[in-house]
């Protein structure tokens, strides 16, 4: 098995296994990445970099697709603000890679690493509940 099979083999393992706020900081990491390699491409303007910068964008692009088709829009105002600021951060990922232009995708970074560190804080309180739940117990007798 290559280095490559078994780096596949973990990330795939480390996804099945991941509960869902974990997931979403996942989806996170991986639009920040894809967007850092392109606005590191995009200086360089060389021919055989296009093709990159614009896969990269893409990827970007899909999992912003994936966040924004994983709302809820039943549960309220929250989701109805997330797909406004997903449906933002895809038109300045399409400007960006219309025009090879760094500008808008270091906006979207911002947005992005500002909505990471949101649902990253969210999780962590959401995880200390459950423990203190599972440690003190509920009381449903009174």
């Amino acid at each position: 098995m290559s280095n490559n099979d078994i780096y596949r083999e973990y990330k795939k393992t480390q996804v099945n296994t991941a509960n869902q706020g974990k997931l979403i900081l996942m989806l996170y990491d991986g639009a920040i990445k894809f967007i850092n390699r392109a606005i590191e491409l995009i200086p360089q303007r060389k021919a055989s970099n296009i093709e990159e910068i614009h896969n990269n964008i893409v990827k970007a692009q899909n999992i912003i697709y994936e966040l924004t088709s994983s709302l809820n829009m039943e549960v309220g105002e929250i989701s109805q603000k997330l797909f406004s600021i997903y449906m933002y951060i895809n038109s300045k990922l399409t400007l960006a890679n219309v025009n090879k232009d760094e500008k808008p995708l270091k906006e979207v970074k911002r947005y992005l690493i500002e909505l990471r560190g949101a649902w990253e804080e969210a999780s962590k309180n959401v995880s200390s509940n459950v423990k203190e739940v599972k440690k003190g117990g509920v009381n449903i007798a009174t």
